[in-house]
């Protein structure tokens, strides 16, 4: 059957797609890890921290549908990508659940009794719940760059060769790092429109400003360890954009240095680390003027220009192999079928408006900020 869109097409409008669900979920259920991960900090009383947890209270379990969007998308349109992940990075991946599987736990229990001790429980249980993904997601994203040590046999079953203590590394911590403070940069810009004007805002300011410097900083630093450090890909062989999915096709190599190759070869991809750097600062002087808009445009910008970073980096590589590097999963080689990923695009172009068109109208609905008054005068919140 004769589709209208070439393989090659399909192909990477599904990269970028799953980029945007990626940086959809930094961007939503982002500022919620950066609250989480503020909430110990910025609030001191019992009625603070039920403010800070109700301007997340309504729209933390939407914000999570992009999570679940975006690995449904890589299972369905990278299988290879899912199959080797999923499998390889399978405790982290459990280490992640069970600290989200706190949140909803914690919103449940903390109101259920008065005691201080009870309640503060369930607060570090937030914490957590914040805190650990967001470490977590940024060590799996350097672990992405420097690559995975799994191999591809001929009937291409694969093999993860890797351990959980052996994702992290001076990189990858450096990586994680730099997840939390642009998250918590986040946080505290969210914290700024939504909690009320008063000792938990200036506090979130200043932790966010402090987070807004870490995350400049520690983004330089990454980027000079990728240009300069012993990491890097390269596709070497004759590359069939249109072939079948089989990565063994493809003759790949590692070279130190390489992600830097398309900045050289597409000068406009340098937009995203630009953007990286001038959001977050931004955002640090939208914290400092006390200008909530400018604040959390400029962390949401940050965030855009970090993750796609990464993405533009890498094209069209999507997960490297350390070990064997003919066994490395690119854009071209690691896809579903030309059907499948047709088909998927047409259902993509139903429900994805849906989806965006109901947020809107949620956020929408609830807007406004959240106030010890109303906690005052509705004892059934958060």
């Amino acid at each position: 059957m004769e589709l209208p869109l070439d393989f090659a097409t399909l192909r990477l409008i599904w990269w970028g797609l799953v980029g945007i669900l990626l940086i959809a979920f930094a961007l939503t259920d982002g500022f919620d890890l950066g609250v989480g991960a503020l909430l110990p900090f910025v609030a001191k009383t019992d009625e603070e921290r039920r403010m800070v947890i109700n301007t997340v209270g309504a729209t933390w379990e939407g914000n999570q549908v992009w999570f679940i969007l975006g690995g449904g998308a890589i299972f369905a349109a990278w299988p290879f990508v899912y199959a080797v992940s999923f499998s390889g990075f399978y405790l982290a991946m459990f280490l992640v659940l069970s600290a989200l599987i706190l949140r909803p736990v914690a919103f449940k229990y903390r109101s259920k009794r008065p005691e201080a001790k009870w309640r503060s429980m369930w607060d570090w249980a937030l914490f957590i719940g914040g805190f650990v993904p967001a470490l977590v997601f940024g060590v799996a994203m350097g672990n992405v760059l420097l690559g995975a040590p799994f191999r591809l046999t001929s009937e291409l079953r694969a093999f993860y060769d890797g351990s959980l203590l052996g994702l992290f590394t001076p990189f990858t911590l450096i990586a994680g790092l730099l997840s939390v403070a642009m998250l918590v940069l986040h946080g505290a810009a969210w914290l700024g429109l939504k909690a009320e004007r008063g000792p938990v805002a200036d506090r979130a300011r200043m932790i966010g400003t402090v987070a807004g410097v870490l995350s400049i900083a520690l983004f330089a630093i990454g980027g000079l360890m990728v240009a300069y450090g012993d990491m890097g890909f390269r596709i070497t062989g004759a590359l069939d954009v249109n072939g079948p999915s089989n990565p063994l096709r493809t003759t790949v190599e590692a070279v130190s240095g390489a992600w830097m190759d398309n900045y050289g070869r597409y000068p406009w991809m340098m937009i995203a680390p630009a953007l990286g750097f001038l959001g977050a600062a931004a955002a640090v002087l939208g914290l400092w003027r006390r200008s909530e808009p400018l604040a959390f445009g400029g962390s949401s910008l940050s965030a855009v220009g970090i993750i796609s970073t990464v993405g533009l980096s890498m094209f069209p590589f999507i997960l490297p192999s350390t070990v064997d590097p003919q066994s490395s999963l690119t854009v071209w080689n690691a896809s579903s079928s030309h059907l499948t990923l047709f088909i998927m695009l047409l259902v993509t172009l139903i429900f994805l408006p849906l989806i965006l068109l109901y947020t809107a109208w949620v956020y929408k609905v609830l807007w406004g900020r959240s106030t010890t008054q109303a906690l005052r005068s509705n004892p059934d919140l958060y």
